[in-house]
């Protein structure tokens, strides 16, 4: 029996990834469709004022980078320049590409939801707070850290397809599209003779993996 399929509008992260693309990372492992599923539409971000996309430029540097320029307290000095220090890993959120879609069953038995992505869409980094640094700098810092494999950016293609049971009498919402790691850190000016400028707070989302988000209720 194929059952009706519709798209909705969506909330932009979910609670359960049911891979469809790329291999689970070890550090995060993918739940089995045979686990238990999320019954609530996921939380979304915090912050309501992210930027979606890092440059690839670094920052200029401070005015009063030429009051750094003595002798240094070390023969050998220090390379100038901007450096992102990540302090905190926090969760993955979910970031859509392409139409939420749901499906019904009406039936008094279990049956089969296929969801297929219909879209392709590159998903990159997003953050708040003053990222001075080179979004691929972020990357390999928050790498280093924690431990974990990031991206600057992920692509979601199109015709991935993912099967799931729905029970009776429910609707099965997925989504597919690119999981992003938030953290924190700051970003902070090294000068020539070593001295540190002032720490600029960020809040950070990078690609983590690409992959399905599935909830019913």
């Amino acid at each position: 029996m194929r059952m009706p399929r519709r798209a909705l509008l969506a909330p932009t992260v979910a609670l359960a990834v049911l891979a469809g693309a790329g291999p689970a990372l070890a550090d995060d492992p993918t739940p089995s469709p045979t686990e238990t599923i999320a019954t609530a539409p996921p939380d979304q971000p915090e912050e309501t004022d992210l930027t979606e996309g890092a440059s690839e430029t670094e920052a200029s540097a401070p005015s009063d980078a030429v009051n750094h320029t003595g002798n240094s307290p070390d023969a050998r000095g220090c390379e100038q320049g901007w450096y992102y220090h990540a302090t905190k890993k926090a969760k993955d959120y979910h970031k859509g590409v392409g139409a939420e879609q749901a499906n019904w069953n009406g039936t008094s038995r279990t049956a089969k939801s296929t969801f297929t992505s219909e879209v392709t869409g590159t998903v990159g980094i997003a953050f708040t707070g003053e990222l001075q640094v080179k979004g691929s700098a972020a990357v390999v810092e928050i790498q280093g850290k924690f431990g974990v494999s990031v991206s600057a950016s992920l692509t979601a293609k199109m015709g991935n397809s993912f099967t799931v049971d729905t029970p009776p009498h429910k609707t099965t919402y997925a989504r597919y599209g690119v999981y992003r790691l938030k953290s924190y850190g700051y970003s902070q000016y090294t000068y020539v003779n070593c001295g540190k400028g002032s720490k600029h707070d960020v809040t950070i989302y990078t690609p983590h993996r690409i992959g399905w988000a599935i909830w019913e209720k």
